[in-house]
């Protein structure tokens, strides 16, 4: 028998801090504190001797109930290019249908939206490619361009 394992779900970004505070909202998460005895996280990592250029180099947010697995935002060169092969799927509505589904739904969309997110696309549960599905979702777009749905 296998002990279950915690998971970490990295992201590749340009600018961490930005991210985890978008996700830290979006899934009523906290950024993550410094360590006790600092005020801040530049107190921290000014008194590590971090160069300041490095400050926002990474940053990660955590379920507060220690429930949902730890955010972990890490600063890369390169931009997104291409889709993401591993997105999120934040459960807005599970157990709803029809009318009250699609209100939550959109109601979690707008919310979204005020904190810097973009819809991209809704996805009817009879579109192509997605007919297995029983409900429709909302494919959005976090603030660095990274895929993620409202279930």
């Amino acid at each position: 028998m296998t002990d279950v394992k915690t998971v970490q779900v990295t992201f590749d970004c340009a600018d961490p801090d930005r991210l985890a505070r978008f996700w830290a909202e979006a899934l009523g998460y906290q950024v993550d504190p410094p360590p006790p005895g600092f005020e801040s996280w530049p107190d921290f990592l000014g008194a590590r001797g971090v160069p300041e250029v490095l400050w926002n180099a990474r940053s990660a947010c955590s379920d507060p109930t220690g429930v949902g697995p730890r955010l972990f935002f890490q600063r890369v060169p390169e931009p997104k290019t291409v889709k993401n092969r591993l997105h999120l799927d934040v459960r807005i509505a599970p157990g709803l249908t029809d009318e009250a589904r699609t209100a939550a739904l959109e109601a979690e969309c707008e919310r979204l939206r005020g904190l810097g997110a973009t819809r991209r696309d809704p996805w009817p549960a009879d579109g192509p490619g997605f007919e297995a599905f029983d409900q429709d979702i909302i494919i959005m777009l976090d603030p660095e361009g990274n895929e993620f749905c409202l279930d």
